[in-house]
């Protein structure tokens, strides 16, 4: 090959690793914003509200407050977008008056800033531990929202994702109850360490996305020099991760999350990170792909190549349970006195 053409290749892959990179964590820099960034988002979301409307909002849990970074950025662009949108209606009514300023629609904005309220309640219970009724729900949006919470529950449910990778899900219980899910089997749901705290769930799978991006190994120093630009740092505490170089390099490898080794022949001694053996038994390149998608809206597809080796892993994998699963059939089918296990009810795990 010309050298000129494999220059170009690898200044292409390299891009596209740069541009992976900073995808990978792209959520993990709303996380990791400090609540007074935050509150400067929320102020410019709230300065046209009334007055009286704005000291009728409950104050969200002060715990939760690392959760509203997350979302109040992406919240109040949807507000803006949705009420500064001028529809043919809206220019009917224009004021002739130049540079005039975008009127916000009052319940569209409140029914953003519920979004966050709520979002913060169903973090804060998680990390005390605690199911979120819908009756409780109800009473924290007031009656004047009853008729939104379903567009609030949804947009709440679906920030959380994004954020921290957990599902918001109806559990086993005596009345309508929710909890935070997540995405990987990771000890105490999420939180790896016994006790309350916050999912670790998108730290691993951010992680995880680093890897798949670098090539399915990644380098120590490259693993911190992106968690670093997200403000993660090794040695420093962090409100939602806590101490990331131990959930790196203690928990996540004695969790077989990640395999952590010493590059061959370094001196002084490197090392680097490869997904581990549970990383693969719960999840698959293609998922953590289509995760990295969704958080920067974009797809799986825009990175071609990874792209396309996510799609022969997953081929691959589905292959591989299509035979394990005929072959445990062919054995029962042998041995009646093997009974199939009744489907078990969703159990409460706070």
């Amino acid at each position: 090959m010309p050298r000129g053409h494999k220059n170009k290749r690898h200044a292409r892959k390299k891009r596209h690793q740069a541009r992976g990179e900073a995808q990978a964590c792209g959520s993990v820099q709303e996380i990791a914003e400090e609540p007074q960034e935050a509150a400067e988002k929320s102020s410019a979301a709230s300065q046209s509200q009334p007055e009286a409307e704005s000291s009728s909002t409950p104050e969200a849990p002060q715990e939760a407050t690392p959760s509203a970074s997350s979302t109040l950025s992406i919240s109040s662009s949807e507000s803006r977008e949705n009420s500064c949108g001028e529809s043919d209606e809206f220019q009917e009514k224009e004021s002739p008056i130049e540079d005039q300023p975008c009127t916000i629609r009052p319940h569209q904005e409140m029914v953003a800033r519920k979004v966050i309220v709520l979002l913060q309640h169903l973090l804060h219970n998680f990390n005390v531990k605690q199911l979120t009724t819908k009756e409780d729900m109800l009473k924290l949006l007031t009656k004047k929202y009853e008729d939104d919470f379903p567009e609030i529950f949804r947009k709440a449910s679906q920030k959380l994702e994004d954020a921290f990778a957990v599902e918001v899900r109806e559990v086993n219980s005596s009345k309508p109850s929710y909890n935070l899910i997540s995405k990987l089997k990771l000890p105490n749901n999420g939180r790896i360490r016994p006790g309350k705290g916050f999912p670790k769930t998108a730290f691993v799978m951010c992680v995880l996305g680093i890897i798949l991006i670098r090539g399915n190994c990644a380098s120590e120093e490259d693993i911190w020099k992106v968690l670093k630009k997200k403000r993660i740092y090794p040695g420093k505490k962090h409100r939602i991760f806590g101490e990331p170089r131990k959930l790196l390099t203690n928990y996540l490898v004695k969790l077989n999350y990640l395999e952590y080794r010493q590059v061959a022949g370094s001196v002084p001694p490197r090392y680097e990170f490869l997904w581990g053996p549970q990383a693969y038994a719960e999840t698959s390149k293609m998922k953590v792909l289509e995760y990295l998608a969704k958080i920067n809206q974009t797809t799986p597809s825009a990175m071609a190549a990874i792209y396309e080796e996510a799609l022969k892993d997953d081929q691959g994998q589905t292959e591989a349970r299509d035979e394990d699963d005929s072959d445990a059939t062919d054995q029962t089918s042998e041995d009646p006195s093997v009974k199939l296990p009744a489907n078990p009810t969703v159990p409460v795990d706070l």
